[in-house]
């Protein structure tokens, strides 16, 4: 039977990497595993994958493919004299198959031999999220909060076991799979399916347990205290680990995320780590200068308003802003200044404007519109 090149089965060159080889082997044997791909031809061509792989992954191996091609692994003598064979017996793709698919495996056994691959029936428990409210100061300075969690967790009564009297399955003794065989021209075809009885994990119990109903875990309301480092946002996500649901048959338990949404304040803005503060000023101030009381996240502060401060105007305060979540450097604090003009005058107070508007009051600004209008009327 004519075999396709090795390396075109991976879909790589003759000077791929060792990384890129099983990287290859990775991508396809995703694709292809007759367990997620039901089409037609999958499997054929996922055991081709297999027989590539075990080849070109092994230096000595692929050494002897690239010097005598697949005639290295057909027995006797080849051509060029010298070789005899080799036997695909001793591979083993269990480690990388258990990467791939927590631990069930097809398997391809060159020659009668085969490997052998186990499954532990492990079960990682899944993750959780929820979201977190938080007044902008509590996401500024950090704080302590406790939550509630409905949550299915480990069944205290059986210890996640899922029954008393633990005995060694009958079905699969003890090997937590079941195996068929199926016989081609290409060598013995062993699939492996996850034991129905045990689950995987090889045991069976006398007794099922009352609390849990055989599954090992059971729905609880949980109180954890999360402590929320300064500087978290609305969007941050804080993980904490093993604080998800319970896994299945000893499996680990997933992880709780928590989404943060931060309350708005009513003068800050925020900006990253920046802060940013809108000052009111009227227009006495802006004009002759002054100092303002500025409240800042550490404590109020006299500012010093220039002469002649103009709406925009920015005011930058070091090391004022929020610390940094990862790096613990603090932002800054801009004071953006607002120069608001009086909606209603006493009438004293129009009387004052009156006079001020008898004196020369021009500005750079003025000066250029009028200049403007004068060459144009």
């Amino acid at each position: 039977m004519n075999k396709r090149d090795y390396y075109e089965v991976l879909g790589v060159d003759k000077n791929a990497s060792d990384k890129d080889i099983k990287s290859a082997f990775r991508r396809l044997a995703k694709q292809y595993h007759p367990d997620v791909n039901k089409d037609p031809g999958a499997e054929d061509k996922f055991k081709e994958i297999q027989e590539a792989y075990a080849v070109l992954s092994d230096e000595n191996r692929r050494k002897q493919y690239d010097q005598f091609g697949h005639a290295a692994f057909q027995g006797g003598p080849s051509a060029s004299g010298g070789f005899s064979g080799f036997d695909f017996s001793d591979f083993d793709f269990s480690d990388i198959f258990s990467d791939l698919f927590g631990g069930s495996s097809f398997g391809f056994n060159f020659g009668g031999g085969g490997f052998t691959g186990r499954s532990s029936g492990k079960v990682r428990g899944r993750d959780k999220v929820i979201s977190m409210n938080l007044t902008f100061e509590e996401a500024v300075f950090g704080c302590s909060k406790d939550i509630q969690l409905d949550i299915m967790d480990t069944c205290d009564d059986c210890d996640g076991l899922g029954g008393h009297g633990e005995e060694k399955c009958d079905e699969c003794n003890g090997r937590g799979t079941i195996e068929q065989q199926q016989r081609s021209i290409l060598g013995t075809y062993i699939t492996r399916s996850t034991c129905p009885k045990c689950g995987g994990t090889g045991k069976t119990y006398k007794t099922t347990c009352s609390t849990c109903h055989g599954k090992g875990k059971i729905r609880k309301n949980k109180e954890i205290t999360v402590k929320v480092p300064a500087g978290v946002d609305t969007g941050n996500q804080l993980r904490l680990a093993s604080k998800g649901e319970a896994g299945s048959n000893g499996g680990p338990n997933g992880d709780l995320y928590i989404e943060f949404n931060v309350k708005s304040h009513p003068i800050y803005e925020r900006e990253d780590d920046n802060i940013y503060l809108t000052l009111p000023l009227n227009i006495v101030d802006a004009t002759l200068g002054c100092k303002k009381e500025v409240p800042t996240l550490y404590g109020n502060i006299n500012l010093v308003i220039p002469a002649g401060s103009q709406s925009g105007d920015k005011h930058r305060l070091r090391g004022k802003g929020v610390e940094n979540v990862s790096t613990k450097r603090k932002g800054d604090m801009y004071i953006i200044l607002d120069v608001n003009i009086p909606e209603k005058l006493s009438r004293d107070q129009k009387k004052l404007f009156e006079q001020l508007k008898k004196t020369e009051l021009s500005t750079p600004k003025i000066k250029k519109y009028n200049e403007f209008l004068d060459k144009n009327r």
